[in-house]
């Protein structure tokens, strides 16, 4: 679980750097989401580095949702526009955003659900490493 988590991270931060190049470079300009790129970059750094920091199945669920969020916004501005912003799947960066976060959505949620459910953990028959020594201090 732990390099999928940490995978995870990366990914949320190659999102983050997606979004804050494209601030810097143009979309600051944007009512609204201006603002919004920069909030999901700056965010998208905090939760990875919770992530990789904690790793535990709540903070992944978070960095999924997260990630979620991120391709629900690309996808509603192309189809539909947000805060009267129509974006393109052509825009820079568009289609490797939605890749990068799609994969984060599903590194994310599927170790969050394997760390829960205990599958993908400690080899069957193994004890866990604090249960090694025996109570009598031996």
């Amino acid at each position: 679980m732990s390099l999928a988590a940490l995978v995870g991270a990366a990914l949320l931060i190659w999102s983050a750097v997606i979004h804050l190049h494209l601030w810097a470079t143009g979309y600051r300009h944007i009512p609204t989401i201006g603002p919004l790129f920069l909030v999901q970059g700056v965010a998208g750094i905090v939760v990875a580095v919770a992530i990789a920091a904690r790793r535990r199945p709540v903070v992944l669920v978070g960095g999924a949702l997260f990630a979620t969020g991120t391709v629900g916004g690309l996808l509603l501005s192309v189809n539909v526009g947000l805060f009267g912003f129509q974006d393109s799947l052509s825009a820079p960066f568009a289609v490797e955003s939605l890749v990068v976060e799609t994969i984060a959505v599903v590194v994310l949620g599927g170790t969050a659900a394997l760390a829960v459910t205990g599958v993908g953990g400690r080899r069957s028959g193994m004890p866990p490493p604090l249960a090694l020594a025996d109570d009598d201090g031996g």
